[in-house]
């Protein structure tokens, strides 16, 4: 099915002959590396390709703090306290990021909000798994920010300008967070047997869903084609996914893990490691919200929109005041 729905997908992809004359002009721009800014001419699908796919970046900097959140308080020493206090705030940093080069395409963060809360719009699957020891903790930084950080990168040359600017610095910070991940699991492998057997337990369980991250192969991804011709993509989801297994598997060998699939070996002729396929039930099935905590996300951000609705009619209030006095400063005069 997923193979047929791509086939269609690449069927819509016109060639330049094909479009219209602004449209014509516009793929040359993309095809000569300019970057597309706001108040230009886009078509309606890019705007919206570009909306979905932001929008979803920014629910997941935000339903993404939850995960690490509620580890704040039961951090071993004040430095890792202070660490990953600091870490959750810039994931809300990128959230806010997001949204702002999300309303310049015209749509309002409300709706984004309202999308989210919904259920309409969808966030990253890695954040409806549940954070069961300290470990885990090492492994969202190390993994999850690492697939992030292959994700995001290329997105630096995106086509769209707001969107690109955005993340030279949300790829900056996420790799303090890889190497403070990363930083956490190297010191609890060098501690007792037990702490080396929960970092164990915690690639276990983080390495498939990681790996998931880069979203289904290539014959099986609806959007990838009109993405990369757009320029919005960079590279295809497989390619990604080979990249960040043959970086991660020898930092893994290096901390004295094993990665949990029995398939994966060393492949000399093209370089790089052979390695089991994913399990995509999984996927599409947290996808369609029946993951481990996918309820509890949701409910957590619902219960925090509801809770902050008083503070959001006092600021409004206000900034219906303070508009009042200067128009009726501006009358007087």
């Amino acid at each position: 099915m997923y193979a047929q729905m791509v086939k269609t997908d690449a069927a819509r992809i016109k060639g330049l002959d094909e479009m219209d004359p602004q449209e014509r002009v516009f793929q040359q721009r993309i095809d000569t590396g300019q970057k597309i800014e706001p108040k230009e001419w886009m078509p309606e699908a890019y705007r919206k390709t570009l909306i979905r796919q932001i929008s979803q970046h920014a629910h997941s900097e935000i339903v993404g703090q939850l995960p690490e959140g509620n580890w704040i308080t039961r951090a071993p020493t004040l430095e890792r306290k202070a660490i990953l206090l600091a870490k959750v705030q810039d994931e809300a940093g990128h959230g806010l990021y997001l949204y702002c080069a999300a309303e310049t395409l015209g749509i309002s963060r409300d709706q984004m909000y309202e999308q989210l809360h919904s259920g309409k719009a969808k966030y990253s699957s890695i954040f409806n798994y549940p954070t069961l020891s300290w470990a885990d903790i090492g492994a969202i930084g190390w993994l999850v920010d690492g697939a992030a950080i292959m994700n995001q990168v290329p997105l630096q040359r995106c086509s769209y300008g707001p969107y690109a600017r955005a993340m030279v610095r949300i790829c900056k910070e996420e790799s303090f967070h890889q190497r403070q991940g990363f930083d956490i699991l190297a010191k609890m492998v060098r501690g007792t047997p037990a702490q080396k057997e929960m970092v164990q337990d915690a690639l276990d369980r983080w390495w498939w869903p990681s790996l998931m991250m880069f979203g289904p192969s290539d014959d099986a991804s609806v959007h990838s084609a009109q993405s990369m011709a757009w320029k919005i993509k960079q590279n295809s989801n497989d390619e990604l996914r080979q990249k960040f297994v043959d970086q991660t598997v020898p930092q893994a060998e290096y901390l004295g893990l094993t990665v949990p699939d029995p398939d994966l070996k060393w492949n000399e002729e093209k370089g790089g490691y052979d390695f089991g396929e994913p399990d995509w039930s999984e996927f599409f099935e947290v996808i369609a919200g029946n993951g481990p905590c996918n309820a509890e996300r949701l409910g957590a951000r619902r219960k925090a929109w509801g809770d902050g609705t008083w503070f959001r009619d006092g600021l409004t209030a206000h900034a219906e005041k303070v508009a009042a006095r200067r128009a009726k400063s501006v009358a007087a005069e």
